[in-house]
């Protein structure tokens, strides 16, 4: 029998009319369909009738597992993940998977790229990234916290714009205060904090804070978190980081 192939498809921020063209056509030609069922629910509008493997958060092994068997069996897969399946995705396990196969039983795979969260939201808030930044996740289940907080340590230190992933959870309430402290050693009380949550999503907002005060707003896993460096600065509602031309 004749494998199918396997896609991990990263969907966007959320629109429909922010997924690219060959995203959204990696879904269209797959016959099944396998992703986070809040993933899922983003983009039923596109799936028809296909075969789809829905699980909830924490079941990725399961789900990357029933995805490849789909696969080997002769089924085009797309596994989806949100943002970018390269960032905080699909695409790493997905892979690891499929190499610990013998080489005979691996199945065709490609990775098609999307627009991440810090992406989005950067541009929501103006255009904080023009220059160096670094991306953090502030999840401690797959990395233990005190390596977390040395990265955003060095970050600080480094002088980089610094966006934050996973902020804050309803298990995970006091990381995002340990960070701001972090940070205040380096940095300046009045630096800009871009907030916005469900970035391309229905409800989407955005919040211009300070590191002083930005950990008073409301933040979730739905958020991204967008901190200055040194330049950047707030102009009429937008968030800046100059690159350095004169104007």
């Amino acid at each position: 029998m004749e494998m199918g192939k396997i896609s991990v498809v990263g969907i966007g921020p959320g629109g429909l009319d922010e997924m690219t063209p060959r995203a959204r056509q990696a879904i269209e030609n797959a016959e099944v369909v396998a992703g986070y069922n809040t993933y899922i629910r983003l983009i039923e509008k596109i799936l028809g009738g296909k075969k789809i493997i829905g699980r909830a958060m924490m079941q990725e092994i399961e789900r990357c597992r029933l995805a490849i068997e789909e696969t080997l069996s002769g089924k085009n897969v797309a596994v989806i993940s949100s943002g970018d399946a390269g960032v905080y995705g699909m695409a790493g396990l997905v892979v690891e998977m499929i190499l610990n196969l013998p080489e005979k039983n691996r199945p065709q795979f490609e990775i098609i790229a999307g627009v991440s969260a810090v992406n989005a939201a950067s541009a929501i808030l103006g255009a904080p990234l023009m220059n160096d930044f670094a991306v953090i996740s502030l999840s401690d289940l797959m990395t233990p916290w005190e390596i977390i907080k040395k990265r955003v340590r060095a970050a600080a230190q480094g002088d980089f714009v610094i966006a934050l992933y996973n902020p804050k959870s309803k298990r995970r309430v006091t990381q995002l205060d340990e960070v701001q402290k972090i940070l205040l050693e380096y940095r300046e009380k009045n630096t800009p904090v871009g907030i916005v949550t469900n970035a391309g999503r229905e409800g989407e907002s955005k919040i211009i804070s300070t590191l002083e005060n930005f950990t008073r707003e409301e933040i979730n896993m739905f958020s991204l978190v967008l901190i200055g460096n040194s330049q950047t600065f707030v102009k009429a509602g937008f968030m800046m980081t100059p690159r350095g031309y004169n104007v």
